[in-house]
């Protein structure tokens, strides 16, 4: 369960663009026949170390010359 968490979700296989626990609870439901509460899969991602708070999904569109591009134009702080 680990892999699928860290690569993260099909947007067109899961219908989702970042993990949630009520997804997860679907998966597990689906690939492994077991029922747990959604704070049951909050426990199970937590022991390995996975944290509630993730990063903001990129765009699929997203081009990476181009963030690139902006990062090098903005000033330094």
């Amino acid at each position: 369960m680990a892999g699928l968490v860290e690569t993260g979700p099909d947007r067109i296989a899961h219908g989702v663009v970042r993990w949630r626990r009520v997804d997860l609870q679907r998966v597990i439901a689906e690939r492994f026949g077991v029922l747990y509460h959604e704070r049951t899969v909050g426990k199970l991602l937590k022991a390995p170390g996975f944290s509630h708070i993730s990063g903001r999904p990129l765009h699929p569109g997203q081009d990476a010359r181009t963030i690139e591009a902006f990062k090098k134009a903005s000033r330094p702080r």
